[in-house]
């Protein structure tokens, strides 16, 4: 409705729809792409140059003809711009008044204090129109007249609003229901998903697996829901962790977005359940995250650290924000990046002497296993050797699973150089829910060797004792 009384950014909404549904059919050359991505990088940086405090003098030294001569090519001369930037100057980021922003959000300040994450209608037009052309696609694939239920990590997240405009613009239902809400609750949203025959839901993976083991404890098996599609947000996610939520649920389960509350989306699932980045709206660099050297990801496959530019005039725009997020990313014939997040640069782990990000102990452990509903880790070290002590908890805990835990235990220890792997069916604690909210770290690992670093576990207990579930 509100386009009726905004002429302007009716237009502007008509106008990056066609852009994107442009590129989407292949209409946009590679030579056009860098064209415009370049262009958009001249007029972003003269745009908060301008009106932006802290990118004021952030780019004091550039002059007019530097932005004159600036190409993605040369985008690596920029500072970068990271987290503590956004914790230290907070407001001073944003390029625009916030009078001129439609919705405020924060970070959860779990790990650090909150920063703002004001956003404006050339903000959600930019970002929601990839998400409305994927998933379009995704939907169809899963029946017509779909009733969506979004379950976000908190009431305050920009999850909620962005996937009812998204939902609503392709004609679905949108039930918003928040089970960790104390005035929701999971009975509630179970009672939700039966009364009205919900058929997709939008949560983290430690929600769509908590709602599971409610819906089980309560007598119900979920996969006699009416649930059919689930679209994943916010935590890692590999696909043997998708698969086993699908198993349970009796649903197909998408990664369906890469996105932060600071960066919007980054990336978007296609009806391939591969995530690609949006290239009309942001410029993609990979980088070493100990020297902050760039990697040439115009070839094949490279790993390492997301840095992002947005090449939209919004709120808040960011120049080369370290997202602090391990990628491996591989390089697509029309311009975009297929990339698989793999973790957080502080989430790596050293065993034995080798670095493994959390994509690689996931995988591991749940490529040989089905059926899981949740796991947890504990790192331990004896006579010089790092050992895993792992507790899964399994959909069906009747069932008898020593023979299976001892092949996935044999097949970590092939996977993880020199690791000793120990494995027991159990329950986990609720600091595994914590995921999208601190860190797949926090909510995983308890790393009890000596001079391990637990700040990120400490914070998703203390996120604990202040009533999240």
């Amino acid at each position: 409705m509100y386009a009726i009384f905004k002429e302007e950014m009716f237009l502007k909404a008509k106008e990056v729809y066609k852009k994107h549904t442009d590129f989407d059919q292949g209409s946009v050359g590679l030579d056009q792409l860098h064209a415009h991505q370049s262009h958009a990088l001249r007029e972003i940086i003269q745009y908060v140059a301008k009106n932006s405090p802290f990118y004021h003098e952030h780019f004091k030294g550039l002059t007019a003809s530097d932005i004159e001569a600036l190409t993605t090519d040369s985008i690596s001369a920029l500072p970068f711009t990271t987290k503590d930037d956004l914790r230290t100057h907070g407001a001073a980021l944003a390029a625009a008044p916030l009078h001129q922003s439609w919705i405020y959000y924060e970070t959860t300040g779990t790990t650090g204090k909150p920063t703002p994450c004001p956003r404006n209608e050339i903000d959600s037009i930019h970002n929601n129109t990839p998400l409305i052309l994927n998933y379009k696609k995704i939907l169809e694939r899963h029946g017509s007249n779909h009733v969506v239920g979004v379950m976000g990590p908190t009431e305050l997240h920009s999850t909620g609003d962005t996937f009812e405009d998204v939902f609503r613009s392709l004609g679905h239902s949108v039930v918003k229901m928040w089970p960790r809400s104390p005035v929701v609750g999971m009975k509630r949203t179970m009672a939700l998903i039966n009364e009205l025959q919900i058929t997709a839901l939008v949560c983290t993976p430690a929600v769509a697996i908590s709602v599971a083991r409610f819906i089980k404890d309560a007598g119900q098996d979920p996969a006699t829901t009416s649930v059919k599609l689930i679209l994943t947000v916010g935590e890692l996610t590999t696909p043997s962790l998708l698969r086993n939520i699908g198993e349970v649920w009796g649903a197909q389960v998408y990664s369906c977005m890469y996105a932060s509350q600071e960066a919007s989306i980054l990336a978007v699932c296609a009806d391939d359940s591969h995530l690609y980045t949006v290239p009309l709206n942001n410029h993609y660099e990979i980088i070493d995250p100990l020297s902050g050297d760039n990697y040439d990801a115009s070839q094949g496959q490279v790993t390492g650290e997301l840095v992002i530019t947005h090449l939209y005039k919004g709120q808040k725009p960011l120049i080369r924000y370290r997202t602090g997020d391990m990628v491996r990313s591989t390089a697509m014939p029309d311009g975009r990046q297929k990339i698989v997040p793999i973790g957080r640069v502080r989430d790596v782990l050293t065993l034995n002497g080798t670095v493994y990000c959390a994509w690689d102990l996931e995988a591991a452990l749940l490529e040989r296993l089905n059926g899981c509903l949740d796991y947890a880790i504990q790192i331990d070290r004896h006579d010089g050797i790092d050992i895993l002590n792992i507790t899964v908890e399994m959909f069906n805990k009747e069932s008898e699973v020593s023979a299976v835990l001892e092949t996935v235990k044999q097949h970590m220890e092939q996977a993880l150089t020199g690791v000793k792997v120990h494995i027991v069916n159990g329950e986990t604690s609720s600091v595994t829910g914590t995921s999208a909210m601190v860190s797949w770290k926090a909510a995983r690992i308890h790393d009890l060797r000596p001079a391990a670093d637990n700040t990120d576990r400490e914070a998703a207990l203390a996120l604990i004792s202040r009533g999240f579930k």
